[in-house]
């Protein structure tokens, strides 16, 4: 029991140092679930209740690799959160790479830079999840037929107010 509270802590001052969010940890739905073969998430309501995806990997990740694993997770991002203190993170490095691939262009729109931020690195990652699809939360395991399977089932939709 006194693990799951360091656990939590470590997760807390993780997301702080990381991304600058303040999550207080309510209740960890699963944590440390393989998410791939080298990767790990943790999923977790904060007081506030709010569902956040932790995810950390041994290799490097992209923000179009967090994409593919949140949507076979099961679940639909609201927010990817910037790193700390980088609010415009992705837009940047997407400019970037586009300006790699397009030297000439001089008038970078939103539209011209989408697929190009997926290519930031994000790692560790920080999600923001709107709602779990059909209740179930998905687990990477190499031995089931498509290499996904139920970790836990869940029920969650954020109902946004103005």
């Amino acid at each position: 029991m006194n693990d799951e509270v360091y656990d939590d802590l470590a997760l807390e001052r993780a997301v702080k140092d990381s991304f600058g969010f303040s999550a207080d940890v309510d209740k960890v739905i699963l944590r440390q679930i393989s998410v791939g073969p080298i990767a790990q998430a943790t999923v977790f309501l904060t007081s506030k209740k709010q569902l956040l995806v932790f995810i950390t990997a041994q290799s490097r990740l992209q923000l179009g690799d967090i994409k593919k694993i949140i949507a076979r997770m099961g679940l639909k991002a609201e927010l990817y959160l910037p790193p700390k203190g980088k609010p415009d993170y992705f837009d940047i490095v997407g400019r970037e790479k586009f300006r790699e691939v397009f030297p000439g262009r001089s008038h970078i729109t939103e539209h011209d830079i989408m697929f190009y931020r997926t290519l930031a690195p994000y790692n560790p990652a920080l999600v923001l999840i709107s709602e779990v699809k059909h209740g179930e939360i998905h687990e990477y395991n190499r031995d089931t037929r498509g290499n996904w399977r139920v970790a836990a089932k869940f029920a969650y939709r954020r109902i946004k107010t103005s």
